[in-house]
């Protein structure tokens, strides 16, 4: 008899995972499931980085509560997760009377947001705050609590953690249909079936799909003929990321005002050390279509400028593009299926999502508990993660480490300072990654200059000595994106 999950997760997003690992607290039995091969392939690996303060959504929005929870929830979760995060701080300038009145409102929302330490700065303690921005800036927020961080390990650390926990996962499995039928205590029991035909079972779905939550939510209906309650809109922003030679220009997130289609062009600080630039914000018809173009990145330089002139764009080291799950109701939709209080829609989760992410999970969890499903909590659970980054240990730790441990002594990655142990720890990780990128997710190898243009190769031997695959098998990306090709005659010796 196959078995039946009490929930199963569409969606390996940073939503979706947060999810998991509330879930794995207690007694149920979990599956977390996405459409491709790894963890954190959607917008969530393709972001602005930044944990929002939470000035920006209107009072009494699910965003404004979910946003100033899951900031003051996030510092403590990436400490135990051993995750990249630092509390800097963010900036919203102004640039004339008009942008004052918006950075007046912004303040107004976080007062009643709860946004602690928000304040109005003029010209001057700006100019003293950062040196670099520009001269026209008239004034600026000040909201101390925003930060910065690694997002795509931030969302494998959880599912790591969630897995550890006890929740299973399965990844190549899109979501095609959706049946139910009624269990032995008359509540439903749902059918997934993904396109390649398999089939699991659940007593609970969460649609945590992103940019697709709208068609997951659609089969949440069962071909009943009543209104969703909301329409998806993608959207999508455009990168620089620039290297760390111009990570030192500013110690904050520089804002500009935000409008109706976002926070708007940003230039900040990665918690890697390197610059962001962007986004823009443009609607598309493809929700997976993430190629950068030469237009969009000319009109992010170009509003950039306004906010600093100092960047130096020959130091650009990749452009990329990630898809906002934005939607028709201007915030999040946590809420039961109109049909079934057991579908729970997680959907809308644009930004402030990364923010609010662990927050959203404890909502998702009592709408769980609502459903009939009992939530009772294990006798232990396990809440840390250790990592070992090699470049962050001193002197007596390294020797240490590499006398018990002589992998540790042999740098992989240049750019980053990467040792072979760390790329082995990844590849035997709770997880195990099946491409360079899903490696580079996990510990950095491939993440600075020469991205991967050195240590990739070794990468791709590792990932076929320690799994017992052909180079064949080996991954860039996604699927489909093969490095190598043997010819018929050719053998993996």
């Amino acid at each position: 008899m196959d078995k039946i999950y009490d929930v199963v997760i569409i969606g390996a997003g940073v939503t979706g995972c947060a999810i998991a690992r509330e879930l794995s607290r207690y007694k149920l039995s979990v599956l977390l499931t996405d459409k491709e091969n790894d963890i954190s392939c959607g917008a969530s690996r393709a972001n602005s980085a930044i944990i929002h303060a939470g000035y920006d959504p209107e009072p009494g929005s699910l965003m404004a509560q979910l946003n100033v929870d899951g900031n003051r929830m996030t510092g403590d979760i990436c400490e135990k997760l051993n995750v990249p995060f630092k509390r800097i701080g963010a900036l919203v300038l102004a640039f004339n009377d008009e942008d004052m009145e918006t950075v007046e409102k912004l303040y107004r929302n976080g007062v009643a947001n709860g946004v602690p330490g928000v304040e109005i700065i003029g010209r001057e303690k700006l100019r003293e705050l950062e040196p670099n921005v520009s001269e026209n800036a008239v004034g600026a927020l000040l909201s101390p609590s925003a930060g910065i961080i690694n997002p795509w390990e931030y969302t494998i650390a959880l599912a790591e953690n969630a897995v550890e926990n006890g929740a299973e996962y399965k990844l190549r499995f899109e979501t095609a249909s959706i049946t139910r039928e009624s269990g032995v205590d008359g509540a439903s029991i749902f059918t997934l079936t993904s396109a390649k035909d398999e089939t699991v079972k659940a007593r609970c779905i969460i649609n945590a799909a992103g940019v697709h939550s709208e068609e997951i939510a659609r089969l949440g209906l069962f071909g009943e003929d009543v209104e969703l309650g909301f329409r998806t809109i993608p959207s999508k922003g455009q990168y620089f990321l620039l290297d760390k030679t111009q990570g030192t220009l500013f110690s904050r997130v520089m804002f500009q005002c935000p409008s109706k289609v976002g926070k708007g062009v940003l230039v900040s600080p990665t918690v890697h050390g390197n610059l962001i630039v962007g986004p823009d914000a443009v609607d598309v018809d493809d929700p997976d279509n993430t190629c950068t173009t030469s237009d969009a990145l000319a009109f992010i330089r170009k509003t950039a400028s306004l906010t600093t002139d100092t960047v130096s764009y020959r130091d650009n080291i990749r452009n990329f593009s990630g898809i906002r799950p934005n939607t028709d109701r201007g915030d999040f939709v946590i809420e039961p299926s109109p049909v079934e209080a057991r579908f729970i829609n997680s959907a809308g989760i644009k930004s402030p999502g990364l923010s609010s992410a662990p927050a959203i999970a404890v909502k998702v969890a009592e709408l769980v508990k609502e459903s009939g499903i009992e939530l009772a909590e294990k006798e232990s659970f396990v809440e840390t993660r250790e990592v070992v980054r090699f470049r962050e240990l001193d002197n007596e730790e390294r020797a240490k480490l590499v006398a018990e441990h002589p992998e540790f002594g042999r740098i992989i990655c240049r750019c980053e300072t990467i040792t072979e142990g760390e790329i082995l720890a990844a590849i035997h990780s709770p997880i195990t990654p099946l491409s360079l990128d899903a490696v580079k997710r996990r510990c950095g190898a491939g993440l600075g200059r020469c991205q991967g243009g050195f240590c990739g190769p070794r990468v791709l031997e590792f990932l076929v000595r320690e799994l017992g695959i052909s180079p064949n098998d080996v991954l860039k990306d996604l699927d489909g994106s093969w490095i190598v090709k043997l010819r018929d005659d050719e053998t993996t010796n």
